[in-house]
C-alpha cells in the first residue's frame, strides 16, 4: 500500500497548469473514502451521499485557486462537505414539510377551490398560530433560513426553533383539515 501523497505534493501538482488535473485525481483518490464516510453518516443514504461527493469535489476544483492553506486540504475538504451536507438535509427538509402540506391543498383543490381560496384558507390558518410559532415557520418556509440563522436573528437555540416549526407545522396540517371553506 503507498502512502497518502502530502498536500505539498497534490498542490504542486494542483498549482501546475500542465498536470492539474492530475493532481485533482490524486486529491479525490486521497480524500474521497473519508469524504464518502463522513457524508455517509450524516446522510445514512449511498444514493445522497454519491450525489453529494460530486457536488463537493466540483466546488473543490471551482474553488481551489482560493485555498490559502490555512489549514490542511482535508480540513477544508471536510468544511466544504458538511456544508453541502447540511444544505442538502436542509432542502430534504423543507421538501417535507412542503409534502405534508400537499393533501391538504390537494383536498382543497379536489372541492373545487380556485388557488386564490386555497392561499385564503392557508393565510388563515397561519394567523390562527401562536406569534412565535408563525415567525420560525414563515422564516423557515418562506424565506428558507436555516435553523442557525433563524437561532443568530431569533436569540434563541437551535432546538426550541425546530420544536416550534414542528409544532406549527402540525398545527396548520390540523387546522387546514378543518377550516370551513367559504
Amino acid at each position: 500500500m503507498l502512502p497518502f501523497p502530502s498536500d505539498r505534493e497534490i498542490l504542486d501538482r494542483v498549482r501546475d497548469p500542465g498536470r492539474r488535473e492530475e493532481g485533482f485525481r490524486l486529491l479525490m483518490s486521497t480524500y474521497q473514502e473519508r469524504l464518502f464516510a463522513m457524508v455517509y453518516r450524516m446522510t445514512g443514504n449511498t444514493t445522497d451521499t454519491d450525489d453529494l461527493l460530486q457536488e463537493i469535489f466540483i466546488k473543490a476544483w471551482v474553488n481551489l485557486d482560493q485555498f490559502r492553506e490555512r489549514s490542511r486540504l482535508y480540513t477544508w475538504l471536510y468544511r466544504i462537505g458538511v456544508n453541502e451536507t447540511l444544505n442538502h438535509l436542509a432542502r430534504q427538509r423543507r421538501e417535507t414539510a412542503r409534502q405534508a402540506l400537499i393533501p391538504v391543498a390537494e383536498s382543497a383543490a379536489g372541492a373545487g377551490l380556485p388557488v386564490a381560496g386555497i392561499e385564503k384558507i392557508f393565510s388563515r390558518a397561519l394567523a390562527r398560530l401562536p406569534e412565535k410559532q408563525r415567525l420560525v415557520f414563515n422564516l423557515r418556509y418562506f424565506d428558507e433560513m436555516s435553523y442557525q440563522e433563524m437561532s443568530e436573528v431569533l436569540q434563541t437555540s437551535v432546538g426550541a426553533l425546530k420544536a416550534s416549526f414542528h409544532h406549527a407545522l402540525k398545527k396548520l396540517e390540523k387546522d387546514l383539515v378543518h377550516l370551513p371553506i367559504d
